[in-house]
C-alpha cells in the first residue's frame, strides 16, 4: 500500500511553489563547482566556503517561508464594473505574525487558475501591521467574474528562489457591458420617430388629477376653495405628476457563431441605450430574447436592467426554439411608449456578419451605428 501524506501536508504543498531565479541558478551552479573543488582537493577552506552557501540557501527559504505565512487579505470591488471602464480595487494586507515582519511581496489576482499581474508589491509590512494598497482593474468581458484568491510572492532576502503562497480570497462580481457614447443621429432618430406615451397618476405636478375631501395632516395650500365654498365641506386639490415617457428595448439573441462579434455590439448598444434613457426620465422596459423586465426607473431598476443584459447568451438559430420565442414575445402586451428592437442577425439570408439593425417603432434608423 502507497505511503499517503497527510491531508494538511497536501494542502500544504498544494498552496505553495518554489521557484529557482535566474540568479538563484548561478548560486547552485557555483556552490556545486565549490563542492566538486573541496571534495577534490580536501581544502578545509573550499569546504568553509561550501557551508556557507549551503547555509545561504537553507536561509532564503525558511526566511521567505516565514515571510508567507499567516498573512490576511480583504479585498473590496466597485459596485458597477463595466467592459472596457478602469476601476480601482483596494486591497487590505495585514501580517498576523507576532513578532516577524514580512519583506518585498508582490500580490497577484488569481482567476481561473491564471495569476494576473496588478503591479501591486508591499516592501515591508512588521508584525501585527495592516497596509491598504490599490491597483487600477480593467474587465475585457462581459458576465459573471469570478476571482478565485491572492497568490502573493517574493524573493526575499537573497533573490536565490521565487516562493508564492495561495490565499483563498474567493469574490464574484457581474461586469456589465462596454456602456458607449450614442451617435448624435441615434438620439436625433429616437427622438423624432419615437412615440412617447405618458400615463397618469398622482404626484408632484401643476395639473389637477383629483378633489378629496380634506384629511388631518393635508397641507392647508391644497384646499381648492370654490368647490369647498359650494360644498360647505373641506376640499382638496391633489395634483397629477408629470408627464413620464415610455420606452421598451428589445434585444433579440438569436444569432449564428459567426456573428458573435456582432452581437457583443448589439449587447452594447442596448446597454447604452438603457443607461442614456434611465438618465434621461424613461420608464424603461428590458426584453432579451424570451425574458422580460417590468417598466420601471431608477439606478436599482438600471443595475436590474444592466445584469440581465451582462448574463445573457446568444442562441443559435433553430426552428423549435425562433419559434418559442417568437411566441414568448408575441404574448407580451403592448403597454404603449417608444419600442426600440436592435438585431444583430436579420434571418437565414445572413450570411456574412455585417452592421447592426435597429428599429425604433418598426422604422430603421440609418447611418446611426457606423462608430460601432
Amino acid at each position: 500500500m502507497p505511503l499517503q501524506m497527510p491531508f494538511f501536508v497536501r494542502r500544504w504543498f498544494l498552496h505553495r511553489s518554489t521557484r529557482i531565479t535566474s540568479e538563484g541558478l548561478q548560486f547552485l551552479l557555483f556552490t556545486l563547482a565549490i563542492g566538486i573543488a573541496a571534495i577534490n582537493t580536501g581544502n578545509n577552506l573550499f569546504y568553509l566556503l561550501l557551508a556557507m552557501m549551503l547555509s545561504l540557501i537553507l536561509i532564503s527559504g525558511i526566511v521567505a517561508e516565514y515571510g508567507l505565512r499567516r498573512l490576511d487579505f480583504h479585498r473590496h470591488l466597485p459596485d458597477l464594473i463595466a467592459v472596457n471602464q478602469p476601476v480601482t480595487v483596494t486591497l487590505v494586507v495585514k501580517n498576523r505574525k507576532s513578532r516577524f515582519p514580512s519583506f518585498s511581496l508582490g500580490i497577484f489576482d488569481v482567476s481561473d487558475g491564471r495569476d494576473l499581474a496588478r503591479g501591486v508589491t508591499v516592501h515591508e509590512l512588521p508584525s501585527g501591521a495592516s497596509r491598504l494598497v490599490s491597483y487600477p482593474f480593467l474587465a475585457t468581458r462581459r458576465g459573471r467574474l469570478r476571482l478565485d484568491g491572492v497568490r502573493v510572492a517574493t524573493e526575499f532576502p537573497f533573490g536565490l528562489f521565487m516562493k508564492k503562497a495561495f490565499y483563498h480570497v474567493e469574490e464574484s462580481v457581474i461586469v456589465y457591458p462596454e456602456i458607449i457614447p450614442l451617435d448624435e443621429s441615434l438620439l436625433q432618430g429616437l427622438m423624432s420617430t419615437g412615440q412617447e406615451q405618458s400615463f397618469h397618476r398622482r404626484g408632484n405636478g401643476s395639473d389637477l388629477y383629483n378633489l378629496r375631501l380634506y384629511h388631518a395632516g393635508d397641507d392647508s395650500r391644497s384646499i381648492h376653495w370654490p368647490t369647498t365654498a359650494r360644498t360647505s365641506q373641506l376640499t382638496v386639490r391633489e395634483t397629477e405628476a408629470e408627464e413620464q415617457r415610455r420606452a421598451t428595448i428589445r434585444l433579440s439573441t438569436i444569432a449564428p457563431v459567426s456573428h458573435d462579434v456582432i452581437f457583443e455590439q448589439a449587447v452594447s448598444l442596448s446597454a447604452s441605450l438603457v443607461q442614456h434613457l434611465g438618465q434621461h426620465g424613461y420608464v424603461v422596459q428590458l426584453i432579451v430574447g424570451a425574458d422580460c423586465s417590468p417598466f420601471g426607473q431608477g439606478d436599482a431598476h438600471l443595475h436590474e436592467l444592466l445584469r440581465m443584459l451582462a448574463l445573457c447568451q446568444r442562441s443559435d438559430p433553430s426552428g423549435e426554439f425562433m419559434a418559442r420565442n417568437k411566441l414568448e414575445l408575441d404574448r407580451k402586451e403592448d403597454e404603449g411608449g417608444t419600442e426600440i428592437v436592435v438585431q444583430s442577425w436579420r434571418g437565414p439570408k445572413d450570411h456574412q456578419p455585417g452592421q447592426l439593425t435597429l428599429l425604433v417603432d418598426g422604422k430603421p434608423i440609418d447611418g446611426a451605428l457606423r462608430g460601432l
